[in-house]
């Protein structure tokens, strides 16, 4: 008898050693992989409740091939990213030109996460103002006159003004502290703002007289 249950004790002992191996071979533990990486696998229960060969890939939910444990040990991580910077100033003074702002990855996607949103944004803007301190639009106004490039104005009535709109004091915003409500604006589209493909601006409106 003391024989007889030492056996069972002692194959007790091997099915818990080989459950124990099992868990540490089987499953995504430590295989989470990125893309599409065929060599990702493991044998173990995929989670359509079929054992064998499963995969810890990035793909393997569009594959319906993952191993059971792979939305817990490899959870979805979108990319995150930062705040915007502030703009910078334009790239040139006395003419249309553009401005930036650009932020940075913090966090790359994982696993099937959402991928990063544009990490730069441009805008038309123009400095009233050269580096020497003086006032330059009028040459502005005078290189308008005898451009060749097709151009238009849109008239737009100031219904209301936010307090930002008369708050900013960037050297390319000071025409804002003009802006009135009740006011009527024309507005000229004119480059960079206008786009090569539609020759328009953006926000002009679908039924704008040009």
């Amino acid at each position: 008898m003391r024989g007889l249950s030492v056996g069972r004790i002692c194959l007790a002992l091997v099915v818990a050693l080989l459950g124990m191996c099992h868990l540490a071979s089987g499953g995504c533990q430590e295989k989470c992989c990125r893309g599409m990486d065929r060599a990702c696998t493991a044998t173990d229960w995929r989670m359509d409740r079929v054992y064998g060969t499963c995969y810890c890939d990035e793909t393997c939910q569009r594959t319906k091939d993952c191993c059971f444990d792979y939305p817990t040990v490899c959870p979805a991580q979108s990319c995150v990213v930062s705040q915007w910077s502030y703009w910078s100033g334009c790239v040139q003074q006395c003419r249309p030109a553009i401005r930036v702002r650009r932020r940075q990855v913090e966090l790359e996607p994982q696993n099937s996460g959402d991928a990063c949103p544009p990490l730069e944004e441009r805008a038309g803007c123009m400095d009233y103002m050269s580096h020497q301190g003086a006032h330059c639009a009028h040459t502005q106004v005078i290189s308008l006159e005898f451009s060749e490039t097709k151009r238009y104005c849109v008239e737009f009535k100031m219904e209301s003004l936010s307090p930002h709109c008369t708050a900013e004091n960037q050297p390319h915003t000071r025409w804002m502290q003009y802006l009135r409500e009740g006011y009527t604006v024309c507005v000229a589209c004119q480059p960079p703002a206008i786009h090569n493909h539609s020759h328009g601006c953006q926000g002009d409106g679908t039924a704008s007289d040009r």
